[in-house]
């Protein structure tokens, strides 16, 4: 067996390559990730520890490294411990506590938001750390994690799953620092797969209460009646169909007026990718009518400058709601959930009138919403943007939401039951 050389340490592919003497070369991540394995048997069972990456141990320390486990595995020692004695690391070992406040330190300043890491840390707080945080990581096994798991796995489908990936990511993470062997008890395929049920067959899907598309026209003219900066955001959500998040965050410096033109950088969006999106008339003449702050970016700024909250354009739905009922009208409900709509709701409205009542290809009117397409062939057609068929769909929209509410628009080759 040919052993590794420096050049294939920092460039073989991903997988596990062998260098002989029990030492592995582990790649993951497209590349990104490098790091040495001493895999052994003991006690029958077939084991692997995390001697570090690359970047702290070069290829002829880990066979030094490597050399010195593989004598005392001989000579009927754990190698895991001759390992965390020789690395200084046997007085103090962290808990899986410590162990997930380091992993998001390290990993706090590439994720987008704040938010993200916020939801590490809640999510593990909740459901994780009182039953395992202060285990040391290789004490923790298979029941453990299940103990986390098995109380929200049906209940709370999504967010068990989440748990599941970042418990995942912090015993790897130990396992990478050499606190743990690599066999990971979180991991899906090949062992939590054989425990538990398929998340999508337990999966619960909740659709966002949304208008129905005959109410849209009545629904934005109550809007242009409502004072404020939520009111107008929420004009411009249902004309463009975008996610709250999107607009609430809009700043000027992504409108091109003069081509009509929105374009969202890929760190504002869902999917982490750029996204373009056509502006209809009656949304540039929104943009245009509304007061800039001095020292603010934002399109739709709250009273000091910063961003609107969701929960703003929350409250201003369901205080139009209430004024509807005072009023003798029907309120906002969507019939279907008997729930007040909600502004994420009015894309579902815009897909409902898209998809049944227009001539308009599935592709375009996905490709509006920031959707992935599943399809190989219809996401490559997808990346030429369909700049133009998607401004006719935005302006067919348009058009729709801002007609009088008795005029009914045809549409050439529309859907008909």
């Amino acid at each position: 067996m040919a052993r590794l050389t420096a050049r294939h340490v920092e460039t073989l592919p991903d997988g596990l390559h062998a260098d002989g003497g029990n030492l592995y070369l582990l790649v993951k991540n497209e590349g990104r990730a490098r790091s040495w394995v001493f895999r052994f048997q003991r006690d029958g069972k077939a084991r692997q520890l995390g001697l570090g990456s690359i970047r702290d141990r070069s290829l002829k320390e880990a066979r030094e490294l490597a050399a010195k486990l593989r004598h005392a595995l001989l000579n009927g020692e754990d190698p895991a411990g001759v390992f965390a004695r020789l690395t200084g690391k046997a007085e103090r070992v962290p808990t899986f506590a410590e162990a997930a406040a380091r992993l998001i330190a390290s990993k706090r300043p590439g994720w987008r938001n704040a938010k993200h890491a916020q939801q590490w840390e809640n999510t593990l707080r909740d459901y994780v750390l009182p039953r395992i945080g202060k285990l040391q990581p290789q004490a923790i096994a298979t029941e453990h994690v299940l103990a986390c798991l098995r109380p929200i796995w049906t209940e709370k489908p999504e967010t068990a799953s989440r748990v599941r990936q970042r418990i995942e990511a912090v015993l790897d993470y130990c396992a990478a620092h050499g606190w743990r062997d690599e066999a990971n008890p979180a991991r899906w395929r090949g062992r939590l797969k054989m425990l538990l049920p398929e998340p999508a067959k337990v999966k619960r899907i909740e659709h966002m209460p949304a208008l129905p598309y005959g109410r849209v026209a009545e629904f934005y003219r109550a809007l242009t009646e409502r004072p404020g900066a939520a009111a107008r955001c929420l004009e411009f959500v249902l004309l463009t169909a975008c996610r709250s998040g999107e607009a609430r965050g809009a700043t000027w410096r992504e409108f091109d007026f003069e081509a009509g033109l929105w374009t969202i950088p890929g760190e504002r969006m869902k999917a982490g990718k750029e996204h373009v999106i056509p502006l209809s008339a009656p949304v540039l003449a929104l943009l245009k009518s509304l007061p800039r702050m001095e020292g603010s970016p934002y399109v739709f700024f709250a009273p000091r400058g910063g961003m609107l909250s969701d929960m703003t354009l929350t409250q201003t739905i369901r205080r139009m709601h209430a004024d509807s009922l005072a009023a003798g009208g029907q309120g906002w409900i969507d019939p279907a959930s008997d729930r007040v709509i909600t502004a994420h709701g009015l894309r579902s409205t815009f897909r409902d009138w898209a998809g049944e009542t227009t001539h308009h290809a599935r592709e375009v009117i996905e490709h509006a919403l920031a959707h992935q397409l599943h399809d190989k062939a219809e996401a490559a057609y997808a990346r030429g943007a369909l700049l133009a068929k998607r401004r006719a769909l935005m302006e067919d929209w348009a058009r729709f939401v801002t007609r009088p509410s008795a005029e009914v628009i045809p549409f050439p080759g529309a859907q008909t039951s």
